[in-house]
């Protein structure tokens, strides 16, 4: 399983801290705020959102609205699109991108990290570093652009 040192640009070693971090990512190194700075839980719902509505628009023109068909095509565009380029469209839309490191996380880690954003459950569980637990496992950072 991969250490926290994955998602932080550069590879440093974390502070070790967490309890008394000032800012969610400061832990990371990553900045308080602006471009590479942990991005706002706002951000990420609604890039969710945004990529659910296109699964269901595809879903809806082309399988009559079939739920498992959705929850395929939301788990397509995620492992497809951020482990090639780090974002969806709703991601794209939004301004933030998912790295493992200083890349876009591949399509294996991009595949465990969508396994578990669509269990939902490990999305909401956010850790002291301001990533849920399906970002933690993935070794992944979601990054303002």
């Amino acid at each position: 399983m991969p250490d926290s040192r994955d998602a932080r640009p550069g590879g440093s070693e974390p502070s070790g801290e967490g309890i008394g971090d000032s800012w969610p990512g400061e832990r990371l190194g990553l900045p308080e705020d602006g471009p590479g700075s942990l991005a706002p839980f706002g951000r990420r719902v609604l890039a969710l959102l945004i990529d659910w509505g296109i699964a269901l628009l595809i879903s809806t023109v082309w399988f009559a609205g079939d739920p498992v068909v959705t929850l395929l095509i939301f788990a397509a565009m995620h492992i497809i699109l951020v482990g090639l380029l780090g974002v969806t469209i709703g991601k794209r839309l939004v301004r933030i991108q998912v790295v493992r490191g200083t890349r876009a996380p591949g399509p294996l880690w991009s595949a465990v990290r969508t396994g578990l954003l669509v269990v939902i459950l490990p999305a909401i569980l956010f850790g002291p570093d301001g990533r849920a637990v399906h970002d933690r496992v993935a070794g992944t950072v979601q990054l303002r652009m």
